[in-house]
């Protein structure tokens, strides 16, 4: 058994690695931008695969590696977790069909709120200890959801028909558009930018680059969130024209 996730600030990472341990302490994690993640994936028949959930679908990233390695999902039983700020109908459900399609078995999915990571824009902002709660409680839904995997009674969130139409209704068919391709949307304000490069450090896309120490984002923005949340002059957007708040995972762990 091994764990493969995407996680744009440390939120599935998280819940991926929380879920592993519970089920098998020896079992090892690692990121879908690991180099050693293929190698491993192909060496093990049992997978737990988490990433985040964008707009009720999957982050382009997660996608692509998805389908780039179709031919090993193939006989491979999967256990497929899903992490969102707060809702998205099948959000397991968007890569179990595609894993389903190269001939992997799902054996179930996990759906796991947690506190959102989308810095510029006010909705869905809570407070610290609100925070602190979800994260709570989300450990032991992860907990009791590993007890079940263990008595081959797995959760299975996200992959029926009605968690499908909410998933459509509820958010994919007003923004299909939204993950469908890398972005060219990702902003850095030059005035505010002192040109640092943790933004660059932090791309799983290598988006950014720092030019005459100015960063200066591309095209193949998958919307991870990690930029906007370690840049230290909060000069980085996306979705709004401000940075509200940022997003690190380890201050509702301590």
């Amino acid at each position: 058994m091994i764990g493969l996730y995407f996680s744009g600030t440390g939120n599935t990472k998280f819940c991926t690695e929380y879920f592993l341990d519970s089920v098998n302490p020896s079992a090892i994690a690692y990121s879908i931008e690991d180099s050693r993640a293929i190698e491993e994936l192909s060496k093990h028949d049992e997978i737990i695969f988490g990433y985040p959930v964008y707009y009720s679908n999957l982050p382009k990233i997660v996608s692509d590696f998805i389908v780039s390695n179709s031919d090993l999902w193939n006989g491979k039983k999967l256990f497929v977790i899903a992490t969102m700020a707060l809702f998205s109908g099948d959000g397991a459900g968007v890569a179990a069909r595609l894993f389903e399609n190269y001939g992997a078995e799902i054996a179930g999915g996990l759906h796991l709120e947690m506190p959102d990571c989308i810095g510029d824009v006010r909705v869905l902002k809570r407070t610290y200890e609100k925070n602190r709660a979800i994260v709570e409680k989300t450990k032991k839904k992860i907990t009791d959801s590993a007890e079940k995997y263990k008595l081959g009674k797995p959760t299975r969130e996200g992959l029926n028909l009605c968690y499908r139409m909410a998933g459509f209704l509820g958010q994919r068919l007003y923004f299909m558009n939204k993950t469908k391709s890398y972005t060219d949307k990702l902003k850095i304000n030059p005035v505010n930018c002192i040109g640092c490069g943790k933004c660059a450090n932090v791309c799983p896309m290598n988006n950014i680059d720092v030019i005459c120490r100015k960063a200066v984002p591309k095209n193949l923005c998958t919307m991870c969130y990690r930029c906007v949340n370690v840049c230290p002059e909060k000069a980085i957007t996306l979705i709004g024209k401000r940075v509200i708040e940022q997003h690190d995972i380890k201050k509702y762990l301590t």
